[in-house]
């Protein structure tokens, strides 16, 4: 039996990766540093279907795909009979001991992820001791609502009540794409929606700069994530959880971790949308969300007019294409600066690269933002000003982009 396929440059089994709408989930890092993560479809007690990902050695790579074929079609009783050495002799490696390690953290794994399924099943069926009404995962916890044992989040966790999911991605930094996302959100909330605003952009979050709430942390009730909430806007970033000046130095396993926890275990409650601002290119961080989020809006493409930006939006827009998300249409930022004495608007980069780009694509050209000093001193204070809309500079070539999303994506416009 082949159980690696050659992927690029890496070998991958065809049960590699995240799943999504997964029953249950976990991941353990072994002391040889090697992270592991399993998902399961589960009926009941029977595994229905099992993927998982490692950032260790291709060994580490076969003995998570042995282990999620093994326990396919398994009960957890039967799930809990296989050894290491089973796995080791299904890849062709029983009598290599230095491997053993692999096979325990594939099965360690898969076994936490069973755990966590039998407790949210244990809570099913028993209430909690501690008089609280709630049903727990610890049938002996005390004063559920505020206890981390209980795994049940409550029923307004997750993007099940989100009704539109929209993205905000570029191909390229330092186009300006946070302060567009920032923006709509505003001006999404600003027009009467609920709205929430979701940074994944994990090794540069800025939103948190940019809204003047750098100086927030995370905040937990009931074993979930809580939003920072502004005014109408509920915003979850990896700016809260980082100090100033720290770094998210993390492989893919683990950002897609975060990814899928900042989806699936933030307390955001019914939202008419949920703006999502993607890091930079097209990486493990979009492919998570993707999974994580299902059924998209659409994205919107941030660019710049110069030749170098809109090469690599086009990439951003065939992911897009790849992944089978909706582009709902391409914003040029940075699209001249406006004079703020005689009003002249002179071209920084070269001119129409956005407008071209959509042409060319057969794409809706969202329109064309200029340079404004106003803009970049918004966001220095945490006071986005494109929402805020006027009759001037950028903030007035906003309003009809913001109209046009907000008439494209059946939003009422208020």
């Amino acid at each position: 039996m082949t159980w690696l396929e050659p992927i690029g440059a890496r070998i991958h089994p065809a049960n590699f990766g995240p799943m999504r709408a997964s029953s249950t989930h976990a991941r353990i890092e072994g002391s040889c540093g090697d992270t592991m993560e399993f998902w399961l479809s589960m009926e009941d007690v029977t595994v229905l279907k099992a993927t998982f990902t490692t950032d260790g050695c291709e060994t580490s790579v076969a003995c998570g795909s042995a282990a999620a074929h093994l326990s396919q079609g398994r009960s957890l009783g039967e799930i809990r009979k296989i050894r290491p050495i089973d796995v080791l002799d299904l890849i062709g490696q029983g009598d290599n001991e230095e491997a053993h390690h692999c096979a325990d953290l594939a099965l360690r794994t898969l076994g936490k992820a069973l755990e966590f399924h039998e407790r949210n099943l244990k809570a099913k069926k028993e209430p909690c001791a501690g008089g609280c009404g709630e049903t727990c995962a610890e049938p002996s916890c005390e004063g559920c609502g505020q206890d981390a044992a209980c795994s049940r989040p409550p029923l307004d966790a997750g993007v099940g009540q989100v009704r539109r999911r929209l993205l905000v991605m570029s191909g390229m930094g330092g186009v300006g794409k946070s302060t567009v996302a920032v923006n709509l959100a505003m001006g999404f909330a600003a027009e009467g929606l609920s709205v929430g605003l979701l940074d994944v952009d994990l090794h540069g979050p800025s939103v948190p700069r940019l809204l003047g709430l750098d100086h927030e942390t995370l905040h937990m009730e009931g074993g979930t994530l809580l939003p920072v909430e502004l005014g109408p806007l509920k915003v979850m970033s990896m700016g809260f959880a980082l100090q100033p000046g720290q770094a998210a130095i993390w492989r893919g396993p683990m950002k897609a971790g975060v990814v899928d926890q900042f989806v699936q275990q933030v307390q955001w409650g019914p939202l008419d949308m949920l703006v999502v601002d993607c890091p930079p290119g097209t990486g493990d961080e979009h492919l998570s969300v993707h999974q994580a989020l299902g059924a998209l809006e659409g994205a919107v493409i941030v660019t710049t007019p110069q030749e170098v930006a809109t090469l690599d939006a086009r990439k951003a827009i065939t992911f897009c294409r790849t992944a089978g998300i909706p582009v709902l249409g391409i914003l040029e930022n940075m699209s001249g600066f406006v004079c703020p004495a005689c009003g002249t608007c002179t071209p920084i980069f070269r001119e129409g690269g956005g407008q071209l780009l959509a042409e060319e694509l057969g794409l809706p050209f969202l329109g064309a933002l200029p340079l404004d000093p106003e803009v970049g001193a918004g966001g220095e204070a945490g006071l986005p000003r494109l929402y805020a809309g006027g009759d001037e500079g950028a903030a007035r070539a906003f309003r009809p982009v913001l109209q046009a999303l907000l008439q494209g994506s059946g939003a009422p416009v208020r």
